[in-house]
């Protein structure tokens, strides 16, 4: 498998082996740089990640954390949100599904942390990009982020008053 990605790290799957493999990754200036572009981000300081690849009855699993030093921009003021992450990754890469004609699948809960791949590589790098993105912030806000929201009329969830139906709703949840 050919990847352009920013942050590829391509693995032969002949050389994952029959015991369990340690990898350390680390963006460079060129791959954090291209992150910063897909992801939107302010800053992207730092991307690293610990990963360990073993084989399963299904395919290959990669178990491990990434951490990543960040700043995302406010949804409000447009401010640099500065963030750390530290999050675990648990990803099943298996083989991609020939698919002739349309074929709808069905993913279960179980599924959503599966990549594919093409029988011969698993993109390492790509599969912690994607994570990276999963876990990123989607309403970052500064701290001056309340004051320019309400200044421009966006409403607090404390503020709404429900109306109609949706009164009556509250009325039944608060005597419970």
């Amino acid at each position: 498998m050919v990847t352009t990605n920013e942050f590829s790290h391509v693995i032969k799957l002949s050389e994952v082996g029959s015991h369990s493999r340690k990898l350390q990754l680390s963006a460079d200036d060129a791959a954090r740089a291209g992150l910063m572009a897909r992801f939107d981000l302010a800053a992207l300081v730092s991307l690293q990640a610990e990963i360990s690849l073993a084989f399963d009855a299904e395919g290959v699993v990669a178990t491990g954390r990434f951490t990543a030093d960040l700043a995302q921009y406010c949804i409000a003021s447009h401010d640099p949100v500065p963030a750390k992450m530290d999050e675990a990754i648990h990803i099943r890469f298996i083989p991609e599904p020939v698919v002739n004609g349309e074929v709808e699948l069905e993913l279960e809960a179980d599924d959503c942390d599966t990549m594919f791949h093409d029988g011969q590589t698993i993109d390492l790098g790509e599969a912690v990009a994607q994570s990276l993105g999963l876990a990123l912030n989607p309403y970052p806000r500064s701290p001056e982020a309340e004051k320019m929201l309400k200044a421009a009329g966006v409403k607090s969830e404390e503020d709404v008053i429900p109306t109609g139906a949706l009164a009556g709703l509250k009325d039944l949840l608060a005597k419970k």
